[in-house]
């Protein structure tokens, strides 16, 4: 029986979203061309490919939502959709001529450390890989939650989750049932309200909500921003630590309830009936959970033909939704807006460390990483946006491109000191996590009084960094290698070992 060839490469990233094509672009500029971006799907985008249902937009500002390396996009508005986010990021991927490196339809099935020849090894539905390096760029907003409710499956309609959305269903004069008010609740029920017969809203928890600007970028500030790059910056600058007053909000429980004050005066100006307001009134404070912005949700709710139904569904008898409550609604499609398995990494089940102990097994419980990026026992392997390294309000690609800075100086030390591996010490990892852990307990991610997706089943949060944006970016921006185990080739010719870069093309790469 013929074997099969296994394809070798020096870098192997997993997945094509705003990770993925951020950590290409940057791995090329540090001259690492001995690379592949396997993706699943038969696009680019990640969660902007994927998320497509109406009023699906970004909750952060359009200019702090793209990479530095690539800041100007004819954003149309404040907060950019997901049809121009999706559309920025396959023109990042055709600017940076990345269709060379870029594998579609991947899936990759397993991923093993070969002790022996310090390399990852994939199996992949194109067949077997062999990497030096295992980056997986698969984001935490990629496998939807769906609830356990007796009776869905029975249910007589069409039923979908948000990120999955059935654009072949048309929702007028029809009975609609939402489940969930978290993120994606708050921009699809104002988005398919207008059309709809009657829409039912199953809350389980009220949400705090801020006002979102948004509206249309001029055609004067666009022009600034694309031939003034000062101005570009101090757009860019002054949204950035607008955000980060949210997040020094965020670590100091007295200041976080001085803001639910704005959040409470939103709520009033738009809802007035009392009732209704009382049951849109969060029990926590703010910042517990995802901090929403939307200028929106609330006059929608408002509205005599949406019915807020403040409990959790727990039946579904036919066409028939029924609360916990005991309150029931007949609806003719039911949508699904409940988030997603943030806690698990996709692929932890099936990457087996140095030892043959899957990420998982290793995890347990207990999600935790060296800066959100490096596990013990899992040599050269990094992950991107990995465990608290977020804030609920700073721009996800801050922390990114912290990473990738990150990443580029630790395969740039792997190159350029000749070393096979690296793998993290664990009593480094350790003492790290419980700096993390302890710090955390006096935010209002901890303290706030509510279970949010930033607590595991322990109550340990395994998503938030508990300091200032800054203070994360400046540990990411140095690698130190005396906190990782380095081991050494079997010889200048061993296969782990990441050459030399070669001289770059006479014309370049990139812009």
């Amino acid at each position: 029986m013929m074997q099969r060839r296994t394809k070798d490469v020096l870098v192997v990233v997993v997945g094509a979203g705003f990770s993925g094509i951020g950590a290409a672009v940057q791995l090329r500029q540090e001259g690492f061309r001995d690379l592949l971006v396997l993706e699943r799907a038969a696009d680019v985008g990640g969660t902007w490919r994927d998320n497509t249902y109406p009023g699906c937009a970004c909750d952060v500002p359009s200019s702090l939502y793209s990479y530095s390396f690539t800041p100007h996009h004819p954003w149309p508005r404040v907060f950019a959709g997901h049809r121009e986010i999706h559309a920025y990021l396959r023109a990042t991927a055709d600017r940076w001529e990345l269709g060379e490196v870029l594998r579609f339809g991947v899936h990759v099935k397993r991923a093993s450390w070969d002790r022996g020849a310090s390399r990852w090894r994939l199996e992949t539905s194109d067949g077997d890989y062999s990497a030096a390096a295992l980056v997986l760029a698969t984001g935490p907003w990629h496998r939807p939650r769906l609830p356990d409710v007796p009776g869905l499956d029975a249910f007589p309609g069409p039923v979908f989750h948000t990120s999955r959305w059935d654009h072949s269903v048309d929702l007028t004069g029809r009975r609609v049932a939402v489940v969930g008010s978290g993120a994606s609740a708050v921009q699809v029920v104002p988005a398919i309200e207008a059309r709809a017969r009657v829409v039912h809203l199953f809350q389980r928890t009220a949400q705090w909500l801020l006002p979102k600007p948004d509206f249309p970028v001029p055609a004067a500030l666009d022009w600034c921003l694309h031939r003034m790059p000062g101005a570009r910056r101090a757009v860019r600058a002054g949204q950035y630590w607008l955000q980060e007053c949210f997040v020094l909000a965020f670590r100091h429980l007295w200041l976080a309830r001085l803001l639910q004050y704005a959040g409470r005066a939103h709520l009033r100006l738009a809802v007035r009936d009392r009732q209704l307001r009382r049951a849109l009134t969060p029990q926590h404070t703010i910042g517990c959970k995802r901090l929403l912005s939307s200028s929106t949700y609330y006059p929608a709710c408002a509205k005599p033909h949406v019915h807020l139904h403040p409990t959790a569904v727990s039946a579904v008898h036919g066409e028939h939704i029924v609360g916990a409550d005991g309150t029931r609604a007949e609806a003719d499609v039911l949508i699904l807006a409940t988030g997603f398995h943030v806690g698990e990494l996709p692929l932890s089940r099936e990457l087996h460390g140095v030892d043959g102990t899957t990420l998982h097994e290793r995890w347990g419980t207990r999600r935790e990483a060296y800066l959100g990026t490096t596990v013990s026992g899992f040599p050269n392997l990094f992950l991107l946006l990995g465990p608290n390294l977020l804030t609920g309000a700073t721009s996800t690609l801050t922390v990114l491109e912290a990473q990738l800075t990150y990443l580029r100086a630790a395969l740039a030390h792997l190159r350029d000191s000749g070393a096979a591996s690296l793998d993290v010490l664990p009593g480094v990892q350790a003492a790290y996590n419980s700096a993390v852990q302890r710090a955390l307990r006096t935010t209002v991610y901890n303290a706030g009084g509510c279970t949010s997706y930033y607590l595991g089943p322990d109550g340990r949060n395994t998503v938030c960094w508990p300091w200032s944006t800054g203070r994360l970016v400046r540990r990411l921006s140095r690698f130190d290698p005396g906190d990782y185990r380095c081991a050494p080739t079997r010889g200048t010719t061993a296969p782990g070992r990441l050459p030399r870069p070669a001289p770059p093309d006479e014309d370049g790469a990139g812009p």
